[in-house]
């Protein structure tokens, strides 16, 4: 904090609201998952299990499910076609509303959703981008090279906009999730609301990074013009 007040001023306080609720959202993540994965289904089926009818449903079968091998590392690798859960044995409200939401992504990418390729195709851009922007923009600040900050900023944008495109893959995958358990009978109607607050809780996390990144760009922006 305080090499960033050095750098950009009283302005870095603008960040603290983004910074809160990133907090926020990583205990709620994690709390609500906890409290929900000591809640069986009434089903029964597992979190593999869910996918499988999931996927099956929507007459998809060249992705296979694996192990994460972590806690909620859950997610779906579009380049391989593997979806990886944290608890493929678990027939826990939390385990089956995750599985879902990856399922949903596999779904997602079976469609040609747009907004999931768009952030696929940007996602080399953009780890370059985080890569080396706050490096060239500093450096850029040292030596007052014009140059360098415009460059940090523009590859820093990238980083940006993928953290704006994944906010409607998130929700999207998330409203594919709700209505695959209810349509094909995985979780009953009383259920929907327990799984509705765990994904609410996951997408929150991508909400925070999302303002984060947003408002580190405006800080960068404002302190290229500063100086």
């Amino acid at each position: 904090m305080l090499f960033g007040w050095l750098v950009f001023g009283p302005s870095i306080w603008i960040l603290i609201p983004a910074l809160l609720l990133s907090i926020y959202a990583q205990w709620r993540v994690r709390s609500t998952y906890r409290r929900y994965a000591r809640v069986p289904s009434r089903s029964g089926i597992t979190a593999h299990g869910a996918v499988e009818r999931i996927l099956g449903a929507a007459s998809i079968s060249d992705v296979s499910v694996e192990s994460a091998g972590r806690p909620l590392g859950d997610h779906y690798d579009p380049r391989k076609k593997v979806l990886r859960l944290s608890a493929t044995d678990s027939s826990s409200i939390a385990a089956i509303g995750v599985a879902a939401h990856e399922a949903g992504h596999a779904i997602q990418h079976a469609r040609s959703f747009g907004p999931l390729r768009f952030r696929t195709a940007i996602v080399p851009i953009a780890n370059f981008g985080s890569q080396l922007a706050f490096p060239l923009f500093f450096v850029g600040l040292i030596f007052q090279t014009n140059v360098l900050v415009t460059a940090g900023i523009i590859l820093f944008s990238a980083a940006v906009l993928f953290t704006l495109v994944t906010l409607p893959v998130e929700f999207d995958a998330s409203r594919r999730a709700v209505a695959a358990l209810r349509d094909n009978a995985i979780v009953g109607t009383e259920e929907l609301g327990a799984v509705k607050e765990v994904l609410f809780a996951a997408a929150l996390t991508y909400v925070a990074a999302a303002a984060v990144a947003a408002l580190q760009l405006v800080l960068l922006v404002m302190a290229g013009r500063r100086r």
